[in-house]
């Protein structure tokens, strides 16, 4: 259970609920003035269109109306802790553990202090999807929690169980016995625009259904770290305590689950994202019907394709996943995929950047068979897979990061594989990179680096590198294995 929003990092990702803890502290306000403005008035200019009346949404009626079915979720748990003096943490299940508690003044063997349990209380929001009291929320505002309980906006409070969460999409579901409940409309995205209103309720910092409006700034957002989600971004101010609740259009409907914000100081700063109700109901079917949710997995790595790539594998523009690498073995593999290959379609669905593609593989239920349209060695293809579960070994799709590329020449001494290194990469031919200099130094590509093809063809001579080099117009795609993992770097060329 998060219990803040605080990261080590300059720009994090940050869960935007789960640890609103007391009241808000001296500081916390910071005084302001409201100064009115002038109404507004229509100038007639000679010679110019008058702009046409913008209407502004009645977010008061939508407020009222919709507001009654967002709750708040107080939730408290335990979380293990080291020792009073920190130090690394003994497992309470280890049998010498009691032993050392109680004869050891708390240290355990070679300075080991025990674990302990902590407790935590945080906050969140959530909203009523049906009249008998199935609410959804995030999984990450009830993690770890042993008591959850649900305040209506009537301020009656209800004692909840978690049916059941998933982490891969942040979605849970939970249930307070009661009737007659107020219940959100659900909507849904495909008819979301940018640029249209939208309104969020929820409870940040603990202040009960707190209203915020903003717009959507973009849909489709891939975020590091949660490939399964593909997040609606808006401007609507979202802050510890608001994850869970609903992100409203205005008509009303629920579109989206507040889950995240992207923040340098942990609060709001204009930018926050919401996981669309498809997704969000998709799961909550599945959970209670069973109690879990499921995810397929294709079992390929991938990567963006920019303007490099793209001239590297004659594509016409920028855009689709470029397999990296294919899970031996895994539901690629056995559907003929190869590394190099870019996939531009998942079941006539586009595929705009890489980010798309795991969150449309992981709505998919296991064992379902998909079309997938690749452009391989210059060429349009279509082939089917079966997918696997994420569930099982193997990553369901995993990204890369792809160097930078400056001008000149590719820079690149190398040299076959004795039969011995070519064991220990466990690859079949390829040419070990002896040294870089020039762009392909600049675009990330490092001594000791296997060059195991070069766009797309197989490296298994210098000089039919050279040729490719030669033929090639403004850039290469080199793919390369590094400590066991394959990436693709574009090179651009002088």
């Amino acid at each position: 259970m998060k219990t803040g929003l605080t990261s080590p990092r300059a720009l994090v990702l940050s869960l935007a609920a789960a640890g609103v803890i007391g009241a808000v502290g001296t500081g916390a306000y910071t005084s302001a003035r409201a100064v009115a403005a002038p109404p507004a008035q229509a100038v007639a200019v000679a010679g110019t269109t008058t702009a046409p009346t913008v209407t502004m949404p009645d977010f008061s009626t939508i407020t009222a109306r919709d507001g009654q079915a967002v709750v708040n979720i107080s939730v408290t748990g335990t979380t293990k802790t080291a020792g009073a003096e920190g130090g690394p943490q003994m497992d309470p299940d280890d049998p010498m553990y009691e032993f050392y508690r109680r004869f050891g003044g708390g240290q355990g063997p070679r300075g080991q202090q025990p674990q302990r349990e902590t407790p935590v209380r945080g906050q969140g929001s959530g909203f009523i999807l049906s009249a008998d009291g199935i609410i959804l929320t995030n999984a990450h505002v009830v993690k770890d929690a042993k008591e959850v309980t649900v305040k209506l906006t009537d301020r009656r409070e209800f004692s909840a169980k978690v049916l059941g969460s998933d982490p891969k999409t942040d979605v849970a579901v939970i249930k307070i016995e009661a009737k007659n409940l107020p219940v959100l409309a659900v909507g849904n995205t495909k008819d979301l625009k940018a640029g249209e209103w939208v309104l969020a309720i929820g409870s940040p910092f603990g202040f009960e259904n707190t209203v915020t409006a903003g717009v959507v700034s973009a849909k489709g957002r891939s975020l590091p770290d949660d490939g399964y989600v593909p997040f609606i971004q808006t401007d609507v101010a979202i802050n510890p305590g608001n994850s869970g609740g609903p992100l409203l259009n205005t008509r009303g409907e629920v579109v989206g689950i507040n889950s995240q914000i992207y923040s340098r100081s942990g609060g709001y700063q204009g930018v926050s994202f919401a996981i669309p109700i498809e997704v969000a109901m998709q799961v909550k079917d599945q959970i209670v019907a069973t109690g879990k949710a499921t995810h397929a997995r294709l079992g390929v790595a991938v990567q963006e394709v920019n303007q490099a790539f793209a001239d590297s594998f004659k594509l016409d523009k920028p855009e689709g996943a470029l397999v990296s690498n294919v899970e031996k073995g895994g539901p690629a593999d056995q559907a003929g995929l190869r590394s190099g290959d870019v996939i531009r379609k998942v079941d006539g669905e586009p595929i705009v950047s890489s980010g798309d593609l795991p969150a449309l593989i992981g709505q998919k239920k296991p064992g379902s068979k998909i079309a997938l349209e690749i452009w391989r060695q210059g060429a349009r293809q279509e082939i089917s897979a079966k997918l696997g579960d994420a569930a099982e070994k193997g990553t369901a799709v995993a990204k890369n990061e792809e160097g930078g590329a400056k001008q000149g020449k590719l820079g690149l001494a190398l040299r076959p594989l004795q039969p011995q290194e070519q064991r220990e990469a466990q690859v079949d031919g390829g040419l070990l990179i002896a040294e870089v200099a020039g762009p392909a130094a600049l675009a990330g590509v490092q001594t000791g680096d296997v060059l195991l093809a070069i766009n797309g063809t197989p490296a298994k001579s210098i000089e039919q590198v050279r040729e490719v080099v030669a033929k090639a117009d403004k850039s290469v795609a080199l793919l390369i294995q590094r400590d066991g993992n394959k990436i693709f770097v574009p090179v651009r060329l002088g």
